[in-house]
């Protein structure tokens, strides 16, 4: 038994809330980390840089995009049919190969530099994926995939502010920055990876309450598609909508601000941990709803509120009725409400109210390579047609077709996930919200 086999073990003694803390925070601090390899240059603005007559940062966005989306792409097959071993030493050698394409990025002049993004993004794109194998399929899911998920929210905001104090108070080019930052986050990489590898295997309650997750082979997942295909077209509609919405919202929050006329540093991060906070008291609540069903109810609601509320924040915004930080904390609000569910726990409770052997990562990475082909479209769109429009008014005209499509598309997921729990309980097939489930403390 080596000394990792033995400190896991040791840890297993511990309290499960302890091990539940211990694994949302080494989550969130290892993907946080890797938030700064990835989204550290878009912080920079690259002002009156062009190639080919197109903005030079756009050719950055759209080339670590296609990086990231074909990694999704890649993902459905090996995230689905990865195992447990060798999680660690994936991470690692992903992040590291992303860090290398950011030097590339500072020492190979500009535009040839191009490349190295693409480069960079494709290896991060299934970090995701291994990182959420070390929560899924526990009691205490939701807890510690809320606490993964809000990096997605606070690390964007607080990476953007240590890439812009480096530039701004070490003088720091915008080629070299990226690269910097990911120096910064590295030894913090090092330490949330260990303590993923010595959080203890879901265990045998775990799987009762939340189904056993399984690697699955290409037979496995036709079948997963074929049996729920409706719903999941609903929910990867939706997903897409929000995807688009929230990168947009990511890649040029600085033009963003700078539109509205505000040029604050640390208001990314100010505005982001209120939001962060929000989500994580949202969603680590759902620990209590024991019942898969009722859980997987009020998720669905919680994201069509999320969409009305990107809807009605605008709306007053438009109409003056609040001011342009209002706006942002409420519609960024709003929008994570919508996209966090879906990284989190949206999967986790689908399949433990089917009882379907299956794992998060497969379903996840289809929805998500499907999102970043739509986000990458938007993209397109905007730069090849309405290049005349800032960023600040492109955003703000595609935000009211998230309550409209997201909206819809969530209520008729829910009708649909509803109808086929019942139909498949009166096949007598066992599931959670026909059977009372045992009361489990967690202690």
């Amino acid at each position: 038994m080596n000394l990792l086999s033995i400190i896991r073990q040791k840890v297993s003694n511990w309290p499960y809330w302890i091990i539940t803390i211990l694994g949302g925070i080494a989550a969130f601090g290892c993907y946080t980390s890797m938030y700064a390899f990835r989204k550290a240059f878009a912080s920079a603005t690259f002002e009156h840089q062009e190639f080919l007559h197109i903005d030079y940062k756009v050719w950055l966005v759209v080339a670590q995009m296609v990086g990231y989306t074909l990694s999704k792409f890649y993902g459905i097959r090996f995230i689905s049919e990865s195992g447990k071993s060798h999680r660690a030493k994936s991470i690692l050698l992903l992040i590291l190969v992303s860090w290398i394409a950011l030097l590339g990025f500072a020492l190979i002049p500009a535009p040839y530099n191009i490349v190295f993004l693409l480069l960079n993004g494709f290896p991060l794109g299934m970090i995701w994926g291994l990182v959420f194998s070390y929560l899924e399929g526990r009691r205490t899911t939701e807890f510690m995939g809320a606490l993964m998920s809000i990096s997605l929210i606070f690390a964007s905001g607080f990476v953007k502010t240590v890439a812009r104090i480096l530039m701004s108070a070490f003088n720091v080019s915008d080629y070299w920055m990226p690269f910097l930052t990911g120096l910064v986050f590295l030894l913090p990489l090092l330490l949330f990876v260990f303590c993923l590898e010595i959080i203890p295997p879901p265990t045998k309650e775990d799987q009762q309450l939340r189904t056993k997750r399984v690697p699955m082979d290409a037979k496995q997942r036709g079948t997963f598609i074929r049996t729920f295909l409706p719903g999941i077209a609903l929910t990867i509609i939706t997903y897409v909508l929000l995807t688009c919405i929230r990168d947009m919202r990511d890649n040029f929050e600085v033009e963003i601000w700078n539109g509205l006329g505000i040029h604050n540093n640390h208001i990314y991060t100010q505005i982001d941990t209120v939001i962060s906070i929000v989500i994580l008291a949202m969603m680590g609540l759902l620990i209590l709803i024991k019942n898969n069903l009722k859980a997987f109810t009020v998720i669905h609601i919680m994201i069509i509120a999320g969409c009305l509320l990107v809807g009605v924040s605008t709306f007053l915004f438009d109409r003056g009725h609040i001011g342009p930080v209002t706006w942002m904390a409420l519609l960024g609000t709003g929008l994570y409400m919508g996209y966090i569910p879906y990284n989190a726990i949206f999967f986790e409770r689908m399949i433990a109210n089917f009882h379907h052997k299956s794992n998060i990562g497969f379903i996840m990475y289809v929805a998500d390579s499907i999102g970043y082909v739509g986000s990458f479209s938007v993209l397109l769109f905007r730069e090849f047609g309405h290049t005349d429009i800032s960023w600040a008014h492109f955003f703000k005209q595609c935000l009211m077709a998230v309550p409209l499509i997201g909206g819809t598309c969530s209520v008729l997921s829910l009708l649909y996930f509803r109808r086929k729990t019942i139909k498949e309980t009166k096949k007598n097939t066992t599931y959670p919200e026909r059977l009372p489930e045992p009361e489990i403390s967690i202690n």
